[in-house]
């Protein structure tokens, strides 16, 4: 027998795949969703209105632009964990929250406020915005970069930012169900400099832990 002819008989013998990289990063993500809630009930815990915040649209919107923001930006990580992927032609997933938020902005001026738009800007909460969401993210972010490691990215530093993206929009969203700030003015200031940090974060960690 010829030893490629042996090869391919051990290999039809004993059969293994690699599990995707998005089997991995789905289950990091489920790994991390109940150490991320378990800090949140810990620290902050939901808003005492959440009965009747559902009905408030403004409320929603907040879930829709993050899960949105985490989905696009998930899958732009998977597509950089392959070798040689290009973001040409990706970018466009981006404009998916991006264009909830400024739906909901235009609406917020559209709708009478009993708060002129510097006070809804600014809200009561920023500074636990800016320290809740990368402190919910982080157990996300943390998953992701261990299981991107599973591909074979060549991007390491844009990788790592990608996830940091997701990760942040996952800590947001989980955020969200605190926050007494549902204006879109808030969110796109506060909540954009909160997943900015994170997205840093997992740029600089990235470039080190992913490279392949």
């Amino acid at each position: 027998m010829k030893t490629d002819d042996l090869i391919a008989s051990l290999v039809a013998d004993h059969p293994s795949r690699t599990r995707p990289v998005w089997l991995w990063l789905l289950a990091g993500n489920c790994a991390a969703l109940p150490l991320s809630g378990a800090l949140f009930m810990m620290s902050l815990g939901m808003r005492p209105d959440i009965s009747t915040a559902i009905y408030n649209p403004f409320f929603d919107l907040k879930f829709l632009v993050t899960l949105a923001l985490a989905s696009s930006a998930a899958a732009l990580s998977l597509h950089l964990s392959r070798p040689n992927a290009s973001l040409h032609g990706w970018m466009w997933l981006l404009a998916l929250p991006v264009g909830l938020l400024g739906i909901g902005i235009v609406a917020d001026f559209a709708v009478p406020q009993r708060v002129n738009w510097t006070g809804r800007l600014v809200g009561s909460s920023s500074m636990a915005c800016m320290s809740s969401i990368p402190l919910f993210s982080a157990p996300f972010l943390i998953a992701a970069l261990l299981m991107l490691r599973k591909g074979a990215t060549s991007h390491p530093m844009l990788l790592g930012a990608f996830a940091g993206l997701m990760s942040a929009g996952l800590g947001a969203a989980i955020y969200a169900a605190h926050c007494m700030d549902d204006s879109p003015l808030f969110v796109a200031t506060w909540y954009t400099l909160a997943a900015a940090f994170v997205t840093l974060i997992g740029a600089m960690i990235g470039r080190r832990i992913l490279r392949f």
